[in-house]
């Protein structure tokens, strides 16, 4: 087994924890697994975390890192040398995580011989999926029902133990293992990349996502919430063999390159080494209820509440069957409907504009489950009902008022919504 990489580190990580006097004899150690394409300094500068500033102490870069997390898949040879490097994932497939305990003699000795947990998560990389984390995955639930974003691959992992998955969780994993003994995770991702991409005109780029893994050890009540350590790393998921394809176009790319060029761009590695980051904060949204490994008592990495401002308002009224009767017994007694009828409207803030985000806006709207509507439809010219797809979302005017109507759908127990 090549259980040596639990002896390389990135340079500034080995020599920071070694006495000066063995800095001469050692310098170059780590080269071979690539240095600079894991500069911990530039991986922590990157906003990429829902905090808006790191909560690393300032001194975390002069100490050698309790666990080491060595994700088993080649890196890009397309990014720059002072990006973060970025690795590709085949959806489905199983990848090994080694989980290496990268203690000093004597260091951390509460935890010789004891079990620590690990959480294991996929979340986005770019900021402005992470404002709307719980809605992107509220509707990837609705779109995949009875699937999952993370698996562990139970029978392939080694050294886990009593591994669990949240339900209402799907995008974590978490499970206890031994600093001391051989262990390896193997994880699939489900979710690929183009999932989250609104899609304008075909074929665009899917969003990055990172897989983040946090450790925690056992405090004097038994529960697994004193943390340890946080490490994470930038990943895009394809459709099965995508990533290899992938992978082949950039390297392909690279090779057509000048000399002077190439230099610009870090070579790939077989492996990527997850970098420290800080650790993932409380989701607060589930059940009002914390992450597996954080208590409600455990603030030390509280998260700033933003307000967002949202790309597109729409104001709806459901016109009821009252209405309705209203409206023709005036027309009767009249000859025609009077304009005196009064509507009360609501607001609807859309900021991802796609179909699934106003079909969850107008089922919480009216306290029914997105489940029972099955289509969205817009009353186009001579009456027709026009399906509202995310393009035409998109194109909404801001502010567009619309009279909420419902038709029983013909092939279950949902309701049609129509726009008028």
């Amino acid at each position: 087994m090549a259980w040596a990489l639990k002896l390389p580190l990135a340079d500034e990580v080995i020599e920071s924890g070694l006495v000066q006097d063995f800095d001469a004899s050692l310098s170059g150690i780590g080269q071979e697994l690539g240095a600079g394409a894991y500069s911990m300094s530039d991986v922590l500068a990157l906003p990429i975390f829902k905090q808006e500033e790191s909560n690393l102490p300032p001194d975390s870069e002069n100490k050698i890192l309790p666990f080491q997390y060595v994700l088993c898949a080649a890196t890009s040879p397309a990014v720059k040398l002072h990006d973060e490097t970025l690795t590709y994932l085949n959806q489905g497939q199983s990848y090994e995580i080694r989980m290496l305990d990268n203690r000093k003699m004597g260091e951390l000795p509460e935890i010789t011989g004891k079990m620590v947990k690990s959480i294991i998560r996929v979340v986005f990389h770019d900021r402005r999926l992470q404002y709307t984390e719980h809605q992107q995955l509220e509707g990837w639930r609705w779109n995949r029902p009875g699937d999952r974003i993370l698996d562990l691959d139970i029978p392939m992992s080694v050294g886990v133990i009593d591994p669990r998955a949240n339900p209402t969780q799907l995008n974590t994993v978490e499970f206890l293992w031994d600093p001391s003994k051989r262990t390896s995770v193997f994880i699939q991702v489900h979710c690929i990349s183009t999932e989250f991409t609104m899609r304008k005109h075909g074929g665009e780029k899917g969003v990055p996502f990172r897989i983040q893994i946090d450790t925690f050890k056992e405090n004097e009540s038994g529960e697994y919430t004193e943390h340890l350590h946080s490490a994470s790393c930038q990943v895009k998921v394809f459709k099965p063999k995508g990533a290899d394809r992938k992978q082949k176009t950039d390297r392909e790319k690279m090779e057509k390159r000048a000399p002077q060029e190439k230099e610009k761009y870090q070579p790939s590695y077989e492996t990527t080494i997850l970098t420290e980051c800080s650790p993932w904060p409380e989701v607060t949204y589930v059940n009002n209820s914390p992450s597996p490994g954080f208590n409600s008592s455990h603030n030390s990495f509280p998260v700033a509440e933003r307000v967002l401002r949202p790309r597109l308002t729409v104001y709806v009224c459901q016109e009821s069957q009252q209405v309705r009767e209203q409206q023709q017994q005036q027309k009767q007694e009249n000859g025609e409907a009077t304009g005196s009828t009064f509507y009360v409207y609501h607001a609807i803030y859309l900021e991802d504009l796609t179909a699934v985000e106003l079909t969850e806006k107008i089922a919480q709207l009216f306290s029914i489950s997105p489940q029972q509507i099955s289509q969205i439809f817009k009353l186009g010219p001579t009456g027709i009902h026009v399906l509202v797809s995310d393009e035409m979302i998109q194109n909404f005017q801001d502010e567009t008022c619309f009279i909420l109507d419902t038709m029983k759908a013909e092939t279950n127990d949902g309701y049609h919504i129509i726009l008028k």
